[in-house]
């Protein structure tokens, strides 16, 4: 093989080793869109949603269904509002759904995860989830154990 065939093919790799790279950047990110298709909208409050971030997965029973759109402070009831965008052919969360802030790994970073209630009615645009469990926070947990711990009461 002559020089410039090993030249040429060393390049067609890197080309290849850096769209495999920025796909990856991509995906891990939360910058690629769930599908692309249609969405409708889902209102959730939390009193503490710890380190959840707008882009965030919204997961049902470990499915990605859609994910956070925007957070928002309500300074009348002091809760976050969370806006989530669930793609159309996840339309059929009974009204009795619950949302939970889970920590994906032991310091990953935070999603939430859709648990769907025995209701025959579903929820639709706009529509707000009641029954929401807020994120359980380390520092937090490690505080009361050591408060605890050390006798205070």
């Amino acid at each position: 093989m002559n020089s410039r065939a090993v030249k040429l093919m060393v390049g067609v790799f890197m080309l290849i080793f850096l769209a495999a790279m920025l796909v990856l950047a991509l995906r891990v990110s939360n910058l690629t869109s769930l599908s692309g298709g249609e969405s409708y909208s889902l209102i959730a409050k939390f009193e503490n949603i710890g380190g959840l971030k707008s882009g965030a997965s919204v997961s049902a029973s470990g499915v990605r269904v859609g994910k956070v759109e925007s957070i928002v402070y309500d300074v009348e009831t002091f809760e976050a509002i969370v806006n989530l965008s669930i793609d159309t052919k996840f339309s059929a969360f009974p009204l009795d759904t619950s949302a939970n802030i889970y920590t994906a790994g032991l310091l990953g970073e935070q999603y939430i995860g859709l648990e769907p209630g025995a209701e025959l009615d579903v929820l639709v645009n706009s529509d707000e989830i009641d029954d929401t469990q807020s994120a359980l926070v380390l520092e937090r947990l490690i505080g009361q154990v050591l408060f605890s711990r050390s006798g205070g009461d």
